[in-house]
């Protein structure tokens, strides 16, 4: 049976990452290992114990890289033939990587996505805020009729070394995976999920990185990306989606948002700030 390495890449997740691996444990899966690579946390992640009559489990600590830096250095660790990458801030059905990685062993597929992601918190406001922010009129955290999506979840490890890994490229770094194999990932049903920023600092942290990113036209799009977030357009677009989504926090979550997206673009930030 086929060994399977899964691998989270961790900052500063403490308050997620037990419940993440507990239920990573509880998978149906019969031969998995799980990597845990702190990517330079504030607050040292607790070396945890995890019992699994299913798998194993690694933890490695580096210096704050970046994500794409700490999914690679995982990755090299890893015995298995394929890889899965998930967060540390993630939670999942029983199942989960049974159905994920269901298509690359049957050779139907190289590399999966699923689409069962969704909202961990829902009943946070500035979680709800957070996929309005996307289009997301749900609790679901992808648009499966989103024909551009190219996040690897699972991919064989061959795959993944033929290309050497993902770019440091920020937080659109998953992206690049897709980009250099030439392909996208198939979708799956596999059911997940994920906790959304929770609060004013945490919101304003993630778009921090979210601005930072690398951009398609360069300084053209980190020029065009801050002028959509001035004041005078935060204000005007929060008070529509607000409407639209019929959630007042949005104004607020809005101009916090954008305001961490301007500081982004102009600091450069393509790590994690918190």
């Amino acid at each position: 049976m086929t060994l399977v390495s899964v691998i989270i890449a961790t900052y500063n997740e403490d308050q997620y990452l037990k419940k993440c691996l507990e239920s990573l444990a509880c998978q149906k899966k019969a031969r998995f290992e799980i990597i845990v690579v702190d990517d330079g946390s504030f607050k040292k992640a607790k070396n945890l114990e995890l019992k699994s009559k299913n798998g194993t489990f690694r933890f490695f600590r580096i210096k704050h890289s970046g994500t794409a830096v700490a999914r690679n250095f995982g990755a090299k660790k890893a015995k298995g033939d394929i890889l899965v990458f998930v967060d540390g801030d993630m939670e999942f059905e029983p199942d989960f990587l049974e159905q994920l990685i269901e298509p690359i062993e049957q050779g139907l597929a190289k590399g999966t996505i699923s689409t069962e992601e969704y909202v961990a918190n829902w009943n946070n406001v500035w979680a709800r805020c957070w996929n309005f922010e996307q289009g997301l009129k749900t609790r679901k955290r992808i648009d499966e009729k989103d024909m551009m999506l190219r996040d690897f979840r699972a991919i064989l490890k061959s795959e993944f070394d033929r290309v050497g890994g993902f770019s440091n490229t920020g937080y659109t770094d998953t992206w690049s995976l897709s980009e250099k194999l030439g392909y996208k990932p198939v979708k799956t049903k596999a059911k997940y999920y994920h906790y959304n920023p929770a609060s004013m600092q945490e919101v304003f942290w993630q778009a921090l990185w979210i601005g930072g990113r690398q951009r398609k036209f360069g300084i053209v799009g980190k020029i065009v990306a801050g002028l959509r977030a001035t004041m005078p357009v935060s204000i005007f677009l929060g008070l529509v989606k607000a409407i639209t989504y019929k959630e007042m926090g949005m104004l607020n979550f809005k101009i916090i948002y954008d305001l961490g997206i301007l500081s982004g673009i102009m600091s450069g930030a393509s790590r994690k700030a918190v």
